[in-house]
């Protein structure tokens, strides 16, 4: 079964920027549209962009035109480039499949605060 293990995150002061990274394990990661979520405190987990296994890729309204989301199916990896953060953005970042949940990893903690 695929495990997901998410890196990346820390403190960064506004407009700032951080790459998140998500790693795989198992080779059938090639075979799943992967998102990334987030969770803010004291709300519900909301799909921020994600990338089909062709490279379409969607995104949040509230991130479009400063998040990018890619993969890499060879390193089993999918990334989340997240320019010009807010403080709106703090939340513990997760991926997990699109069309297909996977069991969540420990997430990764981003906080946007000057």
């Amino acid at each position: 079964q695929v495990q997901l293990v998410e890196s990346g995150g820390g403190l960064v002061q506004p407009g700032g920027s951080l790459r998140l990274s998500c790693a795989a394990s198992g080779s059938i990661f090639s075979i799943y549209s992967m998102g990334w979520y987030r969770q803010a405190p004291g709300k519900q987990r909301e799909v921020v962009a994600h990338v089909s296994n062709s490279g379409y890729k969607d995104y949040a309204d509230s991130v479009k035109g400063r998040f990018t989301i890619s993969r890499d199916n060879v390193k089993n990896t999918v990334y989340l480039q997240m320019n010009s953060l807010k403080p709106e953005d703090t939340a513990i970042y997760y991926c997990n499949g699109f069309t297909q949940l996977l069991p969540w990893g420990q997430g990764t903690q981003v906080t946007v605060s000057s």
